[in-house]
């Protein structure tokens, strides 16, 4: 099965500042901002949502195609993700242009200054998909460039590719008109529950409208787990997944990724049906939080059924 995972390539750049930013900011002074913090160290971890979902899937023993676009100082990266059997062809490599990098300060009281400098993703990485087969292809459009995510919806729509929609923070982008066509005919409609809001907010529909444009529309909700509402027997049915305690909380960005790994792994499982792969999705996510950094957790196949089983009595995959 082909599994196309669009969206972001990027750094995360993340530096620890021992004091607090308030000591070193004027109120009376704010609208001269000029300071300077002194960090403890520098960390550089990969992510960008392509990336995340697509490592999240090699752990789950499948082989992602990631479409997106990187710059001059991918190499470390791609290095990384060829490692873990994830193919960079299709990753366009702008000369002129720095991979998407966020730069995030962290003071002693977790108050964050994050800088996001998109680089090489205001570029369209301009895939090409008359090669693949719709009966052999599954696509997740996460948050990238903007003219990639519209534009691989309409491509999926006319091929008959089933898509996952998942806007995140590019929400703020789109205009009601623009919302409702992407995702209108979508097989999953993803987003945590503050995304859902913001959607309903922007297109001024309900969550059952919405739930009727789309196959089926999951909202997860951290710690409380996530709901997926899908027709079961021509009528709308509710089903909430509870969330899988991790071993211990270490931070929870890159999670939502790891979740729509799962659920993509569960959802090409043969037998299997869409509550089964949201359960895949909140035990994958379950590793994510557990370390910092968005690619730095791992897990066996082993480990995950076990993982599942305590939670849900039966074996994933």
């Amino acid at each position: 099965m082909n599994i196309m995972v669009s969206g972001s390539i990027a750094y995360d750049r993340i530096m620890d500042f021992p004091g607090k930013f308030s000591d070193h900011i004027l109120p009376d002074k704010i609208h001269m901002l000029n300071v300077c913090f002194m960090i403890n160290e520098l960390k550089e971890n990969f992510g960008g949502t392509a990336g995340n979902i697509a490592y999240a899937l090699s752990l789950l023993g499948e082989k992602p195609d990631v479409v997106a676009s990187a710059g001059h100082d991918f190499n470390a990266y791609g290095n990384w993700l060829r490692e873990n059997g994830i193919s960079t062809d299709f990753i366009k490599i702008i000369p002129t242009e720095f991979t998407a990098g966020a730069y995030i300060t962290t003071d002693n009281q977790d108050n964050q200054i994050t800088a996001f400098n998109p680089g090489a993703m205001r570029h369209s990485s301009a895939y090409d998909f008359d090669s693949l087969d719709p009966q052999k292809t599954i696509a997740i459009v996460a948050p990238g460039n903007l003219d990639d995510m519209y534009n691989f919806i309409k491509i999926y729509k006319q091929r008959g590719i089933p898509y996952i929609f998942d806007p995140g923070q590019s929400l703020p982008a789109w205009n009601k008109n623009q919302l409702i066509e992407m995702i209108t005919g979508a097989m999953i409609f993803i987003s945590n529950d503050y995304e859902l809001g913001l959607t309903i907010e922007k297109t001024r529909a309900t969550a059952e409208e919405i739930s009727s444009m789309v196959e089926i529309l999951i909202t997860t909700k951290a710690e409380k787990g996530s709901t997926v509402i899908f027709r079961r027997d021509g009528r709308l049915d509710t089903v909430d997944i509870p969330a899988v305690i991790p071993f211990r909380i270490s931070d929870p960005t890159g999670a939502g990724d790891a979740f729509r790994a799962g659920l993509i792994k569960g959802l090409l499982l043969p037998g299997r049906d869409i509550i089964h792969a949201a359960k895949m999705g909140t035990v994958s996510a379950s590793f994510c939080v557990e370390v910092h950094g968005t690619q730095n957790y791992s897990f066996t196949k082993q480990l995950f059924n076990e993982r599942f089983a305590a939670e849900f009595s039966l074996t994933a995959y």
